[in-house]
């Protein structure tokens, strides 16, 4: 393969450049997934990332993506990535988990929906938020508990996130996920590690007023 520079006298791509879009293209084609973080942030790998590192995309043998997936405005992706959202519901029946889950996804609010399915998932959301309550929402470091629109909205408009959708279209939300990681899926894997502990809880304050926002 000769690849030809048209700003060169010879026409011939210089021997380092030459080595990187080998690199590249090999890097392309080995890639098996497609990341899209919290931040909109698109990487490639061919080992298997994790549910927390973002959206997982498997890509095809020439490293082709099996749907395309747009990334996020750039004012949807700086919130994001400064103060990513989570929001803890529970799987019985929830009115109050069922209203926050479609305020958040009206007003185009890309989140993370974790789920309180057993004793273990509610002992998780109590270290993370101080209670277990849902539904809770969590902007970056603040914890909202109930759901309360215009608290919320307020909220999300002092972490900068937009005020109408402007997701583009064709946006997916991932599936919601478990709080702990299950152990029956831990032990089904090759090295048998048992299951990851729940992240350090920060200190538990009860949900401010809109006037006392703090980030």
């Amino acid at each position: 393969m000769i690849l030809r520079d048209p700003f060169s006298p010879t026409g011939l791509l210089p021997r380092a450049a030459f080595a990187l879009v080998l690199v590249l293209a090999a890097t392309s084609s080995q890639a098996q997934y497609k990341v899209i973080g919290n931040d909109g942030k698109v990487t490639y790998t061919d080992r298997e990332p994790s549910a927390a590192e973002g959206k997982i995309i498997p890509l095809g043998n020439r490293g082709v993506t099996q749907a395309a997936e747009p990334e996020l405005p750039f004012e949807v992706r700086q919130a994001a990535g400064k103060y990513p959202v989570t929001l803890f519901v529970t799987t019985t029946a929830c009115d109050p988990c069922t209203s926050g889950r479609q305020f958040l996804k009206q007003r185009g609010i890309p989140f993370n929906e974790r789920l309180v399915v057993t004793a273990e998932d509610s002992e998780a959301l109590e270290r993370l938020s101080g209670a277990r309550e849902a539904p809770t929402l969590m902007i970056g470091s603040q914890t909202l508990r109930g759901f309360a629109a215009e608290v919320w909205a307020s909220y999300l408009d002092a972490a900068g996130y937009p005020r109408e959708s402007r997701l583009p279209s064709g946006y997916q939300y991932r599936a919601a996920t478990p709080i702990v990681e299950r152990r029956e899926s831990v032990t089904a894997r090759s090295d048998a590690r048992p299951a990851a502990a729940a992240p350090a809880a920060p200190a538990a304050t009860a949900a401010p007023t809109p006037s006392g926002i703090r980030f």
